[in-house]
């Protein structure tokens, strides 16, 4: 059942929680959302049969979590903070493509972070990440939420903008396009400058999770962020197309977080 809570910047944040344990917070990239994501809900029960509180939440501005105004990075925060404090001051955090980088974000600003557990992060170093989020905002900015959600995905495989284009939810996954912005804020700020310095502040056990049948760019992603926190290590595990096979993640998951605050 959904629960509730109100973070220090007075957002509603729709969650649901599960198990006993060390804490363990999903953080979705751009799009994903409760409803329209059993895969997380299905791992956040396995790992916490194996050992963890989870919570699986709608970011701001998808699903239940409804917001107004401008959803940027700071709010993000406050609604992580909110969360944690639920499961007794700090939680791991397990994010998902984008939802990487905002959880680093986290971590290198403070945030109680006791490990961060990142699938497939889009973040290899490359110079050119605030050009095409600017213009994903500007676009958002004008309204055109079709065009800044194209213009988003515009690198992803394109068979992946064509399917959300025939789904009878795209009018509703286009007007949410305006909850990217946090996303596109932690992907600047992970192309802002040197890695080492910018991850600096990250001194929690790091694992960095891919897909067997991943993209070679996620490879080269982790590659470059491994050599810039002491102590990371990367893992493969079964999954494909941006997507993790459950039983094997939770597993992982309950393991390395497990060992990690022991």
């Amino acid at each position: 059942m959904t629960e509730y809570v109100t973070t220090a910047l007075g957002d509603r944040v729709a969650y649901d929680r599960y198990g006993d344990g060390p804490g363990l917070i999903f953080v979705a990239g751009a799009g994903p959302f409760r409803a329209i994501d059993p895969v997380t809900t299905a791992t956040a029960e396995l790992a916490a049969e194996q050992g963890l509180a989870t919570i699986v939440y709608d970011r701001l501005g998808r699903g239940e979590s409804e917001a107004t105004g401008r959803i940027g990075l700071d709010r993000e925060f406050a609604a992580l903070r909110a969360l944690m404090d639920l499961l007794g001051g700090e939680a791991a955090l397990c994010g998902h493509s984008s939802g990487c980088s905002i959880s680093l974000a986290a971590a290198a600003n403070g945030l109680p972070v006791t490990a961060l557990a990142l699938w497939e992060a889009p973040i290899a170093p490359v110079g050119t990440v605030a050009e095409w989020i600017g213009e994903v905002e500007r676009r958002m900015d004008a309204g055109d939420f079709d065009g800044a959600l194209t213009h988003y995905m515009k690198d992803m495989p394109p068979e992946w903008l064509e399917q959300a284009k025939q789904n009878p939810m795209y009018e509703l996954f286009a007007a949410q396009v305006v909850s990217y912005r946090a996303d596109g804020e932690s992907l600047v700020w992970a192309d802002s400058g040197p890695q080492a310095e910018l991850f600096a502040n990250v001194r929690v056990p790091t694992e960095f999770l891919l897909g067997e049948k991943t993209f070679d760019e996620m490879h080269a992603a982790a590659a470059a962020v491994l050599a810039t926190i002491p102590g990371s290590a990367k893992l493969e595990l079964p999954g494909a197309d941006h997507t993790w096979d459950v039983a094997p993640m939770a597993a992982e998951l309950a393991r390395f977080i497990l060992r990690a605050v022991s």
